[in-house]
C-alpha cells in the first residue's frame, strides 16, 4: 500500500472526508511521526506496533567489486516492531488466503 492508496482508502471509508482532507491528515500524521523519531522519541500505537530509533555503530565493510575495505560511519535508523494484535491479524489473514492442498 502506498501513501496515495492510504489516502484513497481513508476518503472512501469516511464519506464526510474529502480526498484533500484525507491527504492532509495522512501528511500531518506522517510528519508528526517523522519529527518525533528525528528527536529520538519512541512512538507506540496500541494494537499496531511501535517505532523507535536504533543506533548502528561505525564498522568496516568491504566493497564487493574491488574487495577493498571501506569505513561505514555510525548512523541512526528507524525500527518498527509490530504489536501482538497486528502479528496475529496478519498471520490469520495470511493463512486464510493460502489455498489448502
Amino acid at each position: 500500500m502506498t501513501r496515495s492508496d492510504l489516502v484513497e482508502e481513508l476518503a472512501a471509508k469516511f464519506g464526510q472526508i474529502t480526498q484533500r482532507d484525507a491527504e492532509f491528515a495522512v501528511k500531518a500524521i506522517l510528519e508528526a511521526m517523522n519529527d518525533a523519531l528525528a528527536r529520538g522519541h519512541r512512538i507506540e500505537i496500541r494494537g499496531f506496533g511501535s517505532f523507535s530509533v536504533n543506533y548502528r555503530p561505525p564498522r568496516m565493510g568491504r566493497n564487493p567489486r574491488s574487495g577493498e575495505s571501506v569505513a561505514i560511519p555510525e548512523k541512526k535508523v528507524p525500527h518498527f516492531k509490530p504489536g501482538k494484535a497486528l502479528r496475529l491479524a496478519v498471520d490469520q489473514r495470511t493463512s486464510d488466503l493460502q489455498p489448502t492442498a
